[in-house]
């Protein structure tokens, strides 16, 4: 097909996908004419894999051309290109760290190694943990850390589930899709039905009996 029609199969238009290929994001089309390109399929699945990282995913250009790039290394393994994406969607704190988020480091280290989970506590969602913890304890919610391993319990519940949908899918990018699209919506499902289930248990624990 050519750039016209990749456009509006895709909805996005001519001029982004030529930026795309300026950037590195999407391949060049192979060139049928000095002015004439073809495009294909895998072109049309990495267009949808680059407007999810970007709609869904909120990455920048340069944090999706770190993910593109983990995906066209064919060395490197699966898990680790899933990585590269989730990590990517996790903010970042560019502030220097107080006291609370220091002993809030060694809380989640904590965790990590009492729940045995083959990750760095360091890591970019383990350092989004330490802030939320410090900043429970700088509003006078300090003992919410009590229930930490309840959360992650439910956590590990939620991630294999996370994953056994993922898995369904075999191609590199359809994989890493799943995980943007699964981490970001699934986080906002997640949100919703707890809010929900909050409403149910604060009427069965302080509503007025029936």
């Amino acid at each position: 097909m050519r750039i016209g029609e990749l456009s509006r199969s895709t909805g996005v238009s001519v001029a982004t996908i030529k930026y795309y290929v300026r950037e590195g994001l999407l391949p060049a089309g192979r060139l049928t004419s000095p002015n004439q390109a073809s495009y294909d399929e895998t072109h049309e699945r990495r267009l949808r894999l680059i407007r999810a990282l970007l709609d869904v995913g909120g990455l920048s250009v340069a944090g999706i051309r770190e993910v593109v790039e983990a995906i066209d290394d064919t060395e490197r393994p699966v898990h680790k290109v899933l990585g590269a994406a989730a990590d990517r969607m996790v903010p970042r704190y560019a502030e220097e760290p107080g006291e609370g988020v220091v002993r809030a480091r060694k809380s989640v280290a904590e965790l990590v190694e009492r729940r045995g989970w083959r990750t760095r506590p360091d890591s970019p969602a383990g350092e989004a943990l330490a802030v939320a913890l410090a900043t429970l304890e700088e509003v006078g919610h300090g003992g919410f850390a009590e229930v930490l391993d309840a959360y992650a319990e439910v956590a590990e519940r939620v991630a294999r589930t996370d994953l056994e949908y993922v898995a369904r899918n075999v191609q590199r990018e359809e994989l890493v899709e799943s995980v943007v699209v699964g981490t970001v919506l699934g986080d906002a499902m997640f949100a919703a039905l707890r809010r929900l289930a909050h409403v149910d248990a604060s009427d069965r624990v302080f509503g007025e009996e029936v």
